[in-house]
């Protein structure tokens, strides 16, 4: 039986990621906020994935500041973010005690919702988050990678759903983050989805090749609850499908999702000045606007092409772009069908521009991709190339326990770390994500606070040191 469908809107977060190199300020934020406060959206994803450290890195906001302040502005709105697993938001595996600190700051400073996933959609790095999010009161969202293999099969993703469940997840999302997940399918597969499990079903994808909102009417055909979508100023192409479409085309039928189109269009005014203002920094090109067939075709993220090109320009050998796109599948399949999504489509793609770069196939390996086969990062879909294992780790076993089972507790390693600078229990978990991003901008903040001369003059020092 239809029903309403709820939307997630992802203009504060993943629509500026995907296409403006998570650029966005606080300061662009805020005009807006009283209006997207009452359009009734299910969530707000305003949080998390790469936000965190942009802030820090190239913005000089304190991330959770941000969220307070937000949460001030929307009181109304249920807050999501996203969350790399054992990852947290950074690169690495962390141990325990800090992954479980996160989410209840996270939690404690105003997100209702946290979307938790793996690389590898290994649950084990999953299994502390969502029990840390249940703990201090969160809405635990349990998020599948999706991407296509001989080993993701429509009923490996089902299998995976009904464990998560199991493990307590009070919703299950999909992740299409390369938009490969196709119209037909997305209806089987949340089909089959519903058949098996009792919590909501939550998509997630992209418009990089052009097939999202075909995807996101069949998902909705198929009873999918909550879809993501971004308003049109930084909707379609590498971001989500826009919002006012979708919103226009379900209204007057079952699904229709009671949002007021009229309330859409006035805060899309304030962003599209906010994308023109990205556009002119030099941060948003209408590249990623332009339909991408090679999504389809590599299985390679919008993100992931852009590095690629970046990585090859950097190595004079930008002519070398096609063999690079037709060896990551190689690469990929050798070491055992990882998804592409962070951290493991940089590990794949840096991967596939050495072999082809140095003209034999892992000649040079990164320590990333070595610890990738290794079995640092979790465990890996499908049983990884044998030849390519003995090739980069000549007779080094490799681990089969979860990863972060070899940490100790390092909380208060951190905390005594940061010394004079640590204003804030939240300063601790900024400085363990990113140890000299954080550091810079304490010293900023507290350049500022002291009324330092030439504070641009300090931060500009700060944040890019030579």
């Amino acid at each position: 039986m239809a029903k309403k469908v709820l939307i997630t809107e992802t203009i504060l977060r993943d629509a500026h990621q995907s296409q403006a190199a998570t650029r966005m300020s606080i300061d662009d934020m805020l005009p807006a906020a009283e209006k997207l406060d009452k359009v009734g959206y299910y969530s707000l994803e305003m949080w998390g994935g790469a936000t965190f450290d942009s802030c820090l890195r190239f913005l000089n906001e304190d991330p959770w500041e941000r969220l307070r302040t937000l949460r001030k502005a929307m009181p109304n709105t249920k807050f999501q973010m996203l969350l790399r697993g054992q990852n947290i938001l950074g690169y690495k595996h962390y141990a325990d005690d800090v992954v479980d600190k996160f989410v209840e700051m996270s939690i404690k400073n105003g997100i209702n919702i946290i979307r938790i996933f793996d690389a590898l959609n290994d649950t084990r790095n999953m299994e502390r988050a969502m029990r840390a999010c249940k703990k201090y009161g969160g809405i635990t969202e349990a998020c599948i990678s999706y991407t296509t293999s001989p080993v993701h099969t429509r009923e490996y993703f089902v299998a995976l759903a009904v464990e998560l469940e199991k493990m307590g997840a009070d919703t299950i999302a999909i992740k299409d983050m390369a938009n490969l997940l196709l119209p037909y399918e997305a209806y089987e597969l949340v089909k089959a989805m519903k058949a098996k499990i009792k919590v909501p079903v939550h998509l997630h994808t992209h418009n990089t090749s052009g097939t999202g909102d075909m995807t996101y009417l069949k998902a909705i055909e198929a009873g999918v609850d909550i879809v993501d979508t971004a308003l049109s100023p930084l909707g379609n192409g590498t971001s989500q499908p826009a919002t006012e479409p979708l919103v226009a085309a379900l209204k007057g039928t079952p699904y229709d999702t009671g949002l007021d189109l009229q309330l859409l269009s006035e805060i899309a005014v304030h962003f599209r000045k906010v994308a023109d203002k990205l556009k002119k920094d030099g941060f948003l090109n209408e590249k990623v606007l332009q339909v991408d067939v090679n999504a389809l075709i590599y299985q390679v993220p919008g993100g992931m092409l852009s590095n690629l090109i970046n990585q090859l320009k950097e190595q004079n050998a930008s002519d070398k772009y096609l063999e690079v796109l037709e060896e990551v599948p190689r690469v990929r399949k050798d070491l055992g069908y990882p998804p592409l999504v962070t951290p493991t489509s940089q590990i794949v793609g840096t991967q596939a521009v050495l072999n082809v770069i140095t003209g034999e196939r892992y000649k040079m390996v990164t320590k990333e991709t070595r610890a990738l086969i290794k079995g640092e990062y979790g465990r890996l879909p499908a049983e990884p190339d044998p030849e390519t294992v003995k090739k980069i780790l000549g007779g080094e076993k490799r681990i089969d326990y979860r990863p972060a089972d070899a940490l100790k507790p390092e909380y208060e390693k951190y905390k005594a770390e940061i010394g004079e600078y640590f204003e804030q229990e939240e300063d601790v978990l900024s400085y363990a994500l990113f140890p000299q991003v954080a550091l810079n901008y304490f010293k900023y903040r507290q350049a500022k606070k002291y009324g330092a001369d030439n504070v641009l003059g300090d931060k500009e020092n700060l944040i890019h040191p030579v």
